[in-house]
Parts: structure tokens; C-alpha cells; sequence
């Protein structure tokens, strides 16, 4: 008779999970951050602890709010789970993960999608739980609902002190620092304020008072060169005729927190004779006539929004790069470069057409779309030895080098006809100097 044994199955190994923490601060103070590094610390140890469980690193933002969406780390973490890194994120509670509603829902779904879990501790919810959804929604609305009449009590006490004629927070500038919610003239640096006045009075421009006063070794405010846009900043700032005009800027609102310029939206305070004045009112009005003067001899400038602007970071000095045109090509140049000259910085510039192919090399694409550099791409940085570095804004970065072009590979058949008589021309006055 046949014996008959049962085989029993194996059993199954427990899958590892793998799993990740998030973090965040909305101030880069340092109680704030040292806040963050124990967070960090805490959700290493706890994530590492557990042996069924791999540890998949802990993503931290820095000085970032809540109802931002575009946080570096945030970011970089989603598309981690995305790429399969991640099955759970654990993070503090549902206001550490986001405080808007709409941007918090969106997020979850996206991770259901693709079955990662979200766990907020405090709350004790699950994102993939059949009830998560809605308990996350009602939470999020009230953890929405807190952050703005947080902001409504501050943007309260913020009007209270402008009409008290009070300064609200305020930082220091080149000839003064703030004791006490007063502005108090510190000597040598007021010096340097009147000296600036005074040359624009002269006839200096803003571009000459930068170059003397980096050629004297006068650094600005926090010891860095002078460029046009710090001595501007210096010949508008009323402050420095001893009256003050509060409420000049406002937050949007409590979800974007977009920092605007008031233009008449609210009220503005005017404080006379606030504090100690560096130079005097006749001479603040005087620079603004000549000013306007200047500006209404030359002719209107308008700007142009192109597909690198605000993108191009130069590698040598930190500055940005500018949009520049000639006769035969588009290209770009470095602020400073461009401004004070290569004693100040010896970076090179790129031809615009450059920047589209090395685009289109780094984000793996046939043709240029000024779309996707938006969607993909945070910043280009520019070095020396045709380098650029593309920063995307999932965290990763990418290297591209450029061969240097030569300038008659964009000129169109017009300017190669233009050229080539040029040439015959030299060329045949060549010939005649020659037979004398």
C-alpha cells in the first residue's frame, strides 16, 4: 500500500517594511532647530529599533511652515515613496505634516496610490486605515482653522504697535541697530550712509558708488561687496531721515504667507521724528528728484521674463545671472561680473542657446520645454570649465559640461553672407596697401 505524507508549506518570512520619519520646524532659530535635531535623533533610534522594519532615513525642512507645499525634504520624500524607497512615513501629527487642508488630502491620496502609509502619532491614525481619510480631513480643517487665527492674533498685535508708532520685530541696517524696539545710531557705519548720499548728489551713479566704496575696502551691511541694488537700497530707505513709515509690506494670507508690497491695500503708519536722523529730510528729497530725473531721461526700461530667469546661480561669487543680447546671440552674465568686473568675479558667461541644449541633456528630453524646466528644475548653478550643476526640485542633482560653441554657429545666412563680403572687402584693401 502507498504511504502518502503531507508536505507542509513553508512559512512565509515576514516582509520588511521599509520606513521613513518626517520632520519639520517653521523657524531657523536655534531653539527651533535644536528642536529638530532631537526629532531626528528620536525617529533614528525608534525606526532602527525595530527589527522587522527598515530604516529608510528621516526627511527634515528647516524654517519652513506647514502650508507650504514646496518643502525640499517634503518633496524629496515623496518621490522617494514613489520610487518604491518607502512603504511608511511617520511623522509627529497632522500640523508637522501640513496645515493645508488641500495640500495634505492631495498628498495622502498620491501615497495610497501607490499603498504608502501615512502614520501621524498624536492623532494614533493610519492614512490607509478605512476611516483615515476622514478623521485626517476633519483634523486638517481644525489644524488649518488654528494656524489662521494664529496669524489673525499676530497680524493683531502687529497693527496695535504701527498705530502706537512701534516698530513690530525690525533688523538692524547699515547706520543703526534696534535696542529696545529703537533705532540708535551706530557712528561708523553712518558715515558711510552720508558718504553714499553725498556722491549721489555729486553725480555718481549707483554702479560708481559701488565700485569706489568696494575699491576703498568699505564692505556693506554683514561685510559683503556692494553692488547696485545695495546702494539703492540705501538712497531709498526713508528710515535714515529719522521718521519712519510702518506697515510697507503685508502677508497674503495665513496659508500662502506671501510676503507683498502695500500698495494702498492697508494702512500705513507715518512716525515723525522717531529717532535719531543719520541724514537730513531736504537731502533724502533732494536724491529722490534727482532720481526721477535720471530715470526720465533714459528711456523706459521693461523687463522680460525668460525661460532661465530667476533660475541661473553663478558657482564663482553666489550671484545671479542676466539676460544679455547682441547682434549675433542671446547669452547670460553674472550680477556681479557684469556689474563691478572680473576683479570682483572671473566667471564666465553662456550663451542662452547653451543653456536649452545642456536643459534638455540634464532632464533627458529631445526638444527644449520652458514648462517642464519650471516643473523640474529649482536653480542652475554656473561654474568655470563649462559646469553646470541642475538642483531638481526632488532633491537630486545633475552634472552637465558644455563645449565651448563657436559665435558663427548661430549666425543666420544674412550674417554669413555679411561676413564673407566683410572678408573679400578687407581682403582687396589688403591688396591695394600691398601694390603701393
Amino acid at each position: 500500500m502507498a504511504e502518502i505524507k503531507i508536505i507542509k508549506k513553508q512559512t512565509e518570512l515576514p516582509k520588511l517594511v521599509k520606513v521613513a520619519a518626517y520632520t519639520r520646524v517653521s523657524s531657523d532659530k536655534d531653539a527651533m532647530l535644536h528642536s529638530l535635531s532631537t526629532q531626528v535623533s528620536y525617529y533614528s533610534n525608534y525606526i532602527q529599533s525595530n527589527k522587522n522594519w527598515i530604516y529608510a532615513g528621516v526627511y527634515s525642512d528647516e524654517g519652513q511652515t506647514g502650508t507650504k507645499s514646496k518643502r525640499n525634504a517634503f518633496q524629496r520624500m515623496i518621490q522617494d515613496a514613489k520610487d518604491g524607497k518607502i512603504d511608511i512615513i511617520i511623522t509627529k501629527s497632522i500640523s508637522r505634516f501640513a496645515r493645508n487642508t488641500e495640500t495634505l488630502l492631495q498628498t495622502i491620496r498620491e501615497l495610497r496610490e501607490i499603498n504608502v502609509d501615512v502614520y501621524f502619532q498624536e492623532q494614533n491614525i493610519h492614512s490607509l486605515s478605512n476611516d483615515g481619510e476622514l478623521l485626517i480631513s476633519i483634523l486638517a480643517s481644525y489644524a488649518q482653522e488654528e494656524s489662521r487665527i494664529s496669524s489673525e492674533n499676530s497680524l493683531w498685535r502687529v497693527k496695535k504697535n504701527f498705530s502706537e508708532g512701534k516698530i513690530y520685530g525690525g533688523k538692524n541696517c547699515l547706520g543703526y541697530k534696534i535696542v529696545g524696539g529703537q533705532f540708535v545710531v551706530v557712528p561708523e557705519e553712518a558715515e558711510i550712509v552720508r558718504l553714499i548720499f553725498n556722491l549721489y548728489e555729486q553725480g555718481y551713479g549707483e554702479d560708481k558708488i559701488a565700485k569706489t566704496l568696494n575699491n576703498n575696502g568699505i564692505k556693506s551691511y554683514f561685510g559683503k561687496l556692494w553692488y547696485r541694488s545695495s546702494v539703492r537700497g540705501i538712497l531709498t530707505n526713508y528710515n535714515y531721515t529719522g521718521d519712519l513709515i510702518l506697515q510697507k509690506t503685508y502677508r497674503e494670507n495665513h496659508i500662502t504667507k506671501t510676503t507683498k508690497i502695500n500698495y494702498g491695500e492697508l494702512d500705513k503708519y507715518h512716525v515723525s521724528n522717531n529717532h535719531e536722523p543719520i541724514i537730513s529730510k531736504e537731502q533724502f528729497e533732494n536724491t529722490e528728484r534727482i532720481r526721477a530725473e535720471r530715470l526720465s531721461k533714459n528711456h523706459k526700461v521693461t523687463f522680460t521674463l525668460y525661460p532661465f530667469t530667476g533660475l541661473l546661480r553663478c558657482g564663482v561669487c553666489g550671484r545671479s545671472y542676466k539676460h544679455k543680447k547682441n547682434k549675433y546671440l542671446e547669452y547670460w552674465v553674472c550680477s556681479t561680473y557684469e556689474q563691478l568686473g572680473k576683479a570682483y568675479c572671473n566667471s564666465k558667461q553662456v550663451r542662452d542657446d547653451v543653456l536649452r541644449n545642456a536643459t534638455c541633456q540634464a532632464l533627458n528630453i529631445d526638444e527644449f520645454d520652458s514648462h517642464k524646466l519650471d516643473q523640474l528644475v529649482s536653480q542652475i548653478e554656473i561654474f568655470n570649465g563649462n559646469k553646470l550643476i541642475f538642483k531638481m526640485n526632488n532633491g537630486e542633482q545633475k552634472e552637465v559640461i558644455w563645449e565651448t560653441p563657436k559665435r558663427s554657429d548661430c549666425w543666420t545666412e544674412a550674417m554669413r553672407e555679411k561676413a564673407r563680403l566683410d572678408g573679400m572687402k578687407r581682403k582687396k584693401k589688403s591688396n591695394i596697401g600691398g601694390n603701393k
